[in-house]
């Protein structure tokens, strides 16, 4: 059974190194300090190539972490869809990338639009997060499917969550021409001109 705790509770945990579930607007999510990211893959069994996100209360969280100045299109599309189903893979520079994206040279953010996990990381600050489930297994739903697939990760009280979309977020990545490439499409219309997904 996972320990239920309100948002500083998990908060403290994710301080002293735990790995934690909270609800978001899309899916679960699985998540850590940045410097505890390393969980992440050894719990979903996820391959170490996949880089996990950065996920903020604020945008004006995430951007210091980038380690490099803030281009206006990227603070366009911030404020346009965040919180929400977006995530921007920006190029970035420092240890966070290495912490996240081990051997990579970009870092993916997104605020959620859950007020429970805004909640969570006005306590925590930014966390390292990926979808709550084993790689290559469905993505959990609920705080049960959750629980199920992580026993013993504490969770984010109360429960249930709040419903998700079940639909994953839409990736978009900055490209090195100055546009915006699909990575994945998701709940959030990319904008014109972006790439057809890889």
């Amino acid at each position: 059974m996972s320990p239920l705790c309100s948002a500083s509770e998990l908060a403290a945990r994710l301080r002293g190194g735990e790995a934690v579930l909270f609800p978001t607007d899309t899916l679960p999510a699985l998540a850590t300090t940045p410097g505890a990211a390393q969980q992440l893959w050894a719990l979903k069994q996820r391959p170490a190539h996949k880089a996990v996100i950065l996920m903020g209360a604020r945008a004006d969280d995430l951007w210091p972490c980038l380690g490099q100045p803030v281009e206006p299109a990227w603070r366009a599309l911030a404020d346009r869809h965040w919180p929400g189903a977006l995530t921007l893979v920006l190029p970035a520079r420092g240890a966070l990338v290495e912490q996240l994206n081990p051997g990579g040279a970009s870092l993916g953010l997104r605020v959620p639009a859950c007020p429970q996990a805004l909640e969570l990381l006005r306590c925590s600050g930014p966390l390292a997060t990926t979808s709550a489930n084993r790689s290559g297994e469905p993505a959990c739903t609920t705080a049960e499917e959750a629980c199920a697939a992580f026993p013993g990760v504490a969770q984010l009280a109360p429960v249930p969550w709040p419903t998700p979309s079940g639909q994953a977020s839409t990736v978009l990545a900055w490209s090195d021409a100055g546009s915006w490439r699909l990575l994945r499409a998701g709940a959030v219309p990319p904008p014109d001109g972006a790439g057809v997904p890889l």
